[in-house]
């Protein structure tokens, strides 16, 4: 499942710089499968608590996937968002001339990469790391607003465009949230120690 929602977080930022109409509905078919398969894991997760009652780190794992689980359903929530607000006209314009933005893609990317490294292997020391990453992306996010906001002063017929990036960098920014929180979670699997909102600025 991991595996599958970077697949389609990558396809999602493809579309973003170059229009592919049959990428961009293979996104969408996609969360499909990432849907299914989150209300598998969570069933699964349900099952061995009702018949094993775990306690100590075993119900910590659980209780770290069920959260992990959910957070990956909702990136690829994301990614599908982005998808669909890249499909409208100008949108690769516009985006191709933001730097930001570019530099945004690979961030997220790279961060939500971290997060599943961290969660496969345990390791906390990573997925601190990741958290230190939001601040960073929170400020690209933020200066790519602050442009967008110029230019709807002096190109207004692009609005929707202008809006349609908007949405685009403000669903990459909620998908490296996502990403925090399963490094979080990764915390709290390996050493027991809650950190939620730790690394919220």
């Amino acid at each position: 499942m991991a595996s599958q929602v970077e697949d389609v977080l990558y396809e999602a930022c493809e579309v973003v710089f170059e229009c592919n109409e049959e990428l961009a509905r293979r996104v969408m078919l996609r969360d499909e499968e990432i849907d299914v398969a989150e209300v598998e894991v969570e069933a699964e997760v349900v099952r061995i608590l009702a018949l094993y009652q775990p306690v100590g780190v075993d119900l910590r794992l659980l209780c770290t996937i069920l959260k992990v689980n959910s957070d990956l359903e909702r990136v690829a929530d994301c990614a599908v968002n982005i998808a669909e607000r890249a499909r409208h006209d100008e949108v690769q314009k516009l985006a191709r001339g933001l730097p930001e933005l570019k530099r945004l893609c690979p961030l997220v990317r790279q961060s939500l990469r971290g997060a599943i490294e961290a969660y496969t292997n345990s390791d906390a020391e990573q997925a601190y790391a990741i958290g230190e990453q939001e601040a960073v992306i929170d400020a690209l996010h933020g200066q790519i607003v602050r442009s967008v906001v110029e230019n709807a002063d002096r190109t207004p017929e692009s609005m929707r465009a202008l809006l349609d990036v908007l949405s685009i960098a403000k669903n990459l920014e909620r998908i490296a949230d996502h990403a925090t929180n399963i490094a979080e979670d990764v915390i709290f699997l390996s050493t027991g120690e809650i950190v939620r909102h730790q690394f919220r600025s």
